[in-house]
């Protein structure tokens, strides 16, 4: 910013938040169904597994790395472009 050159933070219109969000948000839900509301004869068709639970906190993990990823590495946005070149303007 020595020359006079500012840029801003893309924010919450980063991607990286709309998929952690979403897979937050599935995440949850299967932690939640894996916990309370998996039955003995679903972990048994599903090989001894409670797949919901495993699913559940793998999607959380993600969604936690991906929210890490966006706040450590933000990404910068320029203050001016020129729309028609892509490149910024002097001035």
């Amino acid at each position: 910013m020595a020359n006079g050159k500012r840029s801003r933070g893309a924010g919450v219109f980063d991607v990286r938040l709309v998929i952690a969000l979403l897979m937050g948000v599935y995440g949850a839900v299967l932690t939640v169904l894996g916990t309370g509301f998996t039955t003995e004869a679903d972990i048994t068709k599903a090989a001894g597994v409670n797949i919901n639970l495993w699913a559940g906190i793998g999607m959380l993990a993600f969604a936690s790395a991906f929210v890490a990823w966006a706040r450590l590495r933000p990404i910068a946005v320029p203050a001016e472009t020129d729309t028609a070149t892509g490149e910024e303007r002097n001035g």
